[in-house]
């Protein structure tokens, strides 16, 4: 790999331009070479936001220039993911595909294999490990600060009553849309980087919106094999929010409401670069203790750039990607069981 990896990013919509751009401009050793998008407003974004980019119609353009460029980015819609990603394994370069991997866990185990095949770099935009909240909570569980868990907390919950146009609103299982697919991705990765692999699934997918079709309104309970219960919520239809996180132990429990700060910013068009990145302001931190007897935790900062840090890393052969594909695989097998059982 060169001192400075060139990146060529599939898709320009919300994920390319408002997540994967930045923080690829923000990372040290990675160059933003080219942005592919045929949508001629994108195509206009695009080179308004990084004139120092190539603009390219087709991903065909990518990978018959492979020797070009050194990473691949896949941050088009869910249907897409398994081919985009399939095609540039086979042209030699390493991929990052934002989540959920795979439409389903055949198509992800498959496309895992085919990268081991290649023994090319392959990983998964789990940006949300790198949360403030969830790195807050990491930390309270390895000083186990709450005891012994039986019980995880997790919401993403929101108030979009009006269905909004896009994919992701599309019905079918190939185009994974639908709130189980997309925050659920997140959530269940959350849940079983703490506690370990799942061994049942409940779930509740509902259809909450006038003119809705893919799933809105969503609840799964997973049972570790650790032991711990996980109860995850996410939700378009929430007019009043719970807690983002209420975690349960035997001595102490942790409460923490609000989201992240990083999508915000990115939406609000912030460089992960800006001094205070991730941090979020004292009157958001969670509490910890039982009632009559609570603290305050500060959040620790969030860094989604971390994440374009550790596959620099693992470009230069000296550590391994930062999120295994593998794990992306399992996230896939209990979302299809939830769907399966609901």
């Amino acid at each position: 790999m060169p001192s400075v990896a060139r990146v060529a990013l599939l898709g320009y919509g919300l994920a390319g331009s408002a997540f994967h751009a930045p923080l690829i401009a923000a990372a040290s050793g990675l160059r933003l070479a080219a942005i592919v998008t045929r949508n001629e407003e994108r195509r206009a974004r695009a080179l308004r936001d990084h004139p120092e980019a190539s603009v390219l119609e087709t991903v065909e353009e990518v990978w018959s220039k492979a020797d070009e460029f050194d990473l691949v980015v896949v941050a088009a819609p869910n249907r897409a993911h398994v081919p985009l990603a399939g095609g540039s394994v086979e042209a030699g370069l390493p991929v990052i595909v934002d989540k959920p991997l795979a439409p389903s866990a055949a198509e992800g185990r498959a496309l895992v294999e085919q990268a081991r095949r290649r023994e090319i770099m392959l990983t998964v935009f789990q940006n949300r490990r790198w949360d403030g909240d969830y790195l807050t909570l990491r930390s309270l569980l390895e000083r186990e600060a709450l005891g012994k868990v039986f019980r995880f907390e997790s919401r993403f919950e929101r108030w979009r009553p009006e269905p909004a146009a896009g994919w992701r609103e599309r019905p079918g299982a190939e185009e994974a849309g639908g709130l189980l697919f997309d925050l659920g991705s997140h959530l269940v990765d959350q849940a079983i980087q703490l506690f370990g692999s799942v061994e049942r699934v409940h779930a509740e997918l509902d259809i909450r919106r006038p003119g809705a079709e893919v799933d809105d309104d969503v609840f799964l309970a997973l049972e570790h094999a650790s032991g711990v219960r996980s109860h995850l919520w996410m939700s378009a239809v929430t007019a009043q929010k719970g807690p983002r996180l209420r975690v349960l132990g035997e001595r102490a429990a942790y409460v923490k409401h609000g989201l992240d700060v990083q999508e915000e910013a990115l939406r609000a068009g912030r460089s992960p670069a800006e001094p205070g990145w991730g941090e979020e302001p004292p009157e958001h931190w969670g509490r910890i203790g039982v009632d009559g007897d609570l603290r305050e935790v500060p959040t620790k900062p969030g860094s989604y750039a971390a994440f374009y840090d550790a596959v620099v890393e693992s470009l230069r052969g000296d550590a391994p990607p930062p999120v295994d594909p593998s794990d992306a695989v399992e996230v896939l097998e209990v979302l299809e069981a939830a769907r399966d059982t609901a």
